[in-house]
């Protein structure tokens, strides 16, 4: 394997930056459609519940792009597919951005969604490579940090601008967010070489366990409890909670406050157990979405109901990347990107069921009631997965990091 030298000091921060950049871009295009959800339906006159297909559409862009990007990219320089990844990202954010109808609009979105899942996997993996094996947990929090605070600047200031200017300036903040972070990437991270040992075979092998389908599955469905009502969040505001349409960039800054807030408590309590931080992040937005159906009538409790929302959901995200890379085996890149693509099927599901209620006549708080069956659907997911056996031993989650950064050490 090529000789590699971690970079030290400024550019070691450097090189983070830029991989948290990336996330920060990704993060905010990921969430930002549903700040402007009303603005695209009112310009290209289509439905709330039609224009919502343009979430599912990313979200199925992720599902696809995550596995396939990663396996085909096992043995190429990380730099150089990263900087792929970013430069397709970009390209497909601008198309979105200049698309003349809706049809062109939802390829663009489709599109913007095919490198998400792959730039997380392999960049928590260079992540790991860049600084000594004591530092590489934090490292990786680092990178995945620009996720976190794309919730509570990127999409309120993309939202804030779409409102103002248009939803079609919300894609060309992102558009710029991906040139940056193009720019930064090539000046600032250093060659990473691929591992010529890992291809195809040893990636797609991690396939073969039941637990890494069981997890997905949990994160798919579960998860999809919190995009149900989390997609058509703008026009819920607006119509049931009273809330003027340029106050929703402020509920949803609060939004990201809470997922922060979910993230840190998530990860401290998958260092206690995976198993249990799964079954009561779970438990707890089954609750958190019940409760919603009464919250959203009042603007208040409704900016309370968004911040326990946002908290909440992300609590259980790093219990279910612990679990993939427990249950992966040597497979650590494909099973980084996986976590992903659970989520974003979570994310096209339930967009649209919640969709579906709300063309049915039910209303939006109905889509908290559809959140609620996912989320609880997720938790019987979590409770059958248990009584089955696993092929490999389940590791703790720190192992399971330490597995996953050694694994891009080749």
């Amino acid at each position: 394997m090529p000789h590699f030298v971690r970079p030290q000091g400024a550019r070691l921060v450097l090189a983070l930056f830029a991989l948290a950049l990336g996330g920060f871009g990704i993060g905010t295009t990921e969430f930002a459609t549903m700040g402007v959800l009303p603005e695209i339906s009112d310009d290209l006159r289509t439905s709330i519940p039609s224009t919502g297909h343009l979430i599912s559409l990313y979200a199925l862009g992720v599902v696809v792009g995550a596995p396939l990007l990663a396996v085909l990219g096992a043995r190429l320089p990380r730099k150089q597919l990263l900087l792929g990844l970013m430069l397709a990202f970009t390209v497909a954010n601008l198309a979105s951005a200049l698309a003349p109808s809706f049809g062109l609009l939802a390829v663009g979105r489709f599109l913007s969604g095919l490198p998400h899942g792959a730039y997380f996997g392999i960049g928590s993996v260079v992540a790991a490579r860049l600084v000594a094996p004591e530092r590489r947990g934090r490292a990786v929090a680092t990178m995945m940090a620009g996720l976190t605070t794309a919730n509570l600047a990127g999409v309120p200031l993309s939202t804030v601008l779409g409102q103002a200017y248009g939803w079609r300036a919300t894609y060309v903040v992102v558009t710029v967010l991906g040139a940056l972070t193009l720019l930064a990437l090539a000046l600032w991270l250093p060659h990473v070489p691929g591992d010529p040992a890992v291809g195809m075979r040893s990636e797609l092998n991690g396939l073969r366990e039941r637990q890494v389908w069981l997890t997905v599955l949990t994160g798919a469905i579960g998860f999809g409890g919190f995009f149900a009502v989390y997609s058509y969040i703008a026009p819920t505001l607006t119509d049931v909670s009273g809330y003027a349409a340029g106050s929703i960039s402020f509920i949803l800054a609060l939004f990201g406050l809470g997922m922060t807030l979910g993230n840190v408590l998530g990860g401290r309590l998958a260092d206690w157990s995976v198993d249990k931080t799964l079954r009561l992040g779970l438990g707890s937005l089954v609750v958190v979405l019940l409760a919603f159906t009464v919250l959203v009538h009042g603007r208040a409790t409704a900016a309370i109901g968004v911040f326990l929302l946002g908290g909440s959901g992300s609590a259980m995200i790093p219990a279910l990347q612990a679990r993939l890379m427990d249950v992966s085996g040597s497979a650590q890149a494909l099973g980084a990107a996986l976590n992903h693509s659970a989520l974003n099927v979570a994310n096209a599901l339930g967009a649209w069921l919640g969709g579906l209620v709300i063309a049915a006549g039910f209303g939006y708080p109905s889509t908290a009631v559809v959140g609620a069956a996912l989320a609880a659907a997720g938790l019987l997911v979590v409770l059958i997965g248990r009584r089955l056996p696993s092929g490999r031993e389940q590791a703790h989650p720190a192992e399971a990091a330490r597995q996953l950064v050694s694994a891009g050490t080749g």
